[in-house]
């Protein structure tokens, strides 16, 4: 098959993405002949010369970890709330006078908030609802587009729990930027469960395993939270933090369901078509139940 259009997602290590499952799985419900969608390990290092071999054959990048800082440099023009949160998931490529001309984008915002709303109307509340309140745990990258997202749920001054605040200078240079006003605490599984529980919306944007204390002292603690829980983490799953807020009684959204929806902003954006969301989902679903080796 002759191929006319490529994208990729970047990343290190990036064997794990689910991201050519979920782009793929929208070509072929689009009709899109010819299109390819394949995985790139890219380091920080490698990252200038990768982006420089971009030409009008590439429709565009999906950016994961560690890249979505670096590649902020290396693209012409950034859309303002990636600006905003200091991170970059996305570039779409487009035509220049000479050459190409690349975008910087993010669609993780997008997809926090539209992962968040399917939990609301878990709730019955509504997927229009808001949040009045809630907790963000960790401050990496993915912390600065959940506030972004927050902030457009309706809640500017989330609570944030780190394991240092000498790390957030970032996400707060980042919060000032969008007009949020975050409180910054250190995470004390423990004492900060009854903050946890009384939120309508719980982030957690902690690497796998690191919000396991939290998970064993709501196990131990007990008491039924009151709002919706996003795990950003989807490998493995559930995680315990997942399945303790579940057992006590709370809702939870999955991680999968934010890069689901994450990645049908950007096949919208690369492709210029509405993105088949029931397709995307239903292969999702395929790959998450099959075991690790075989996706």
């Amino acid at each position: 098959m002759t191929v006319f259009r490529r994208a990729a997602v970047l990343g290190h290590p990036v064997a794990h993405s689910l991201s050519p499952v979920l782009h793929r799985a929208a070509y072929d419900a689009l009709g899109l002949e010819g299109w390819e969608y394949s995985a790139i390990d890219t380091t920080v290092a490698d990252l200038p010369a990768l982006v420089r071999r971009l030409d009008l054959g590439w429709a565009g990048l999906s950016v994961t970890m560690p890249l979505k800082h670096a590649v902020m440099d290396l693209v012409d023009h950034i859309d303002p709330l990636a600006v905003a949160v200091g991170a970059v998931n996305t570039v779409l490529v487009g035509p220049a006078q000479c050459g190409v001309t690349l975008t910087g984008t993010n669609t993780d915002v997008y997809g926090l908030v539209t992962a968040l709303r399917e939990g609301f109307a878990a709730q019955g509340r509504g997927s229009g609802a808001g949040a009045e309140s809630a907790v963000v745990l960790g401050g990496g990258a993915t912390a600065a587009s959940t506030l972004a997202a927050l902030g457009e749920l309706g809640c500017t001054t989330p609570r944030v729990l780190v394991r240092s605040l000498g790390r957030t200078a970032g996400l707060q240079e980042a919060a000032a930027r969008m007009g949020v006003t975050p409180r910054f605490e250190v995470l004390d599984p423990s004492a900060s469960l009854g903050a946890l529980r009384d939120a309508d919306v719980v982030v957690s944007t902690m690497p796998a395993y690191a919000a396991d204390p939290v998970a064993a002292a709501l196990a131990a603690q007990g008491g039924a939270p009151a709002g919706v829980l996003l795990d950003v983490v989807y490998d493995p799953r559930p995680t315990a933090l997942s399945s303790a807020w579940a057992d006590a009684g709370g809702t939870v959204v999955g991680g999968e369901r934010m890069l689901l929806h994450q990645a049908v902003e950007q096949v919208r954006l690369m492709t210029g078509r509405t993105a088949p969301v029931a397709a995307m989902d239903e292969e999702l679903g395929r790959a998450l139940a099959a075991p690790a080796s075989a996706r």
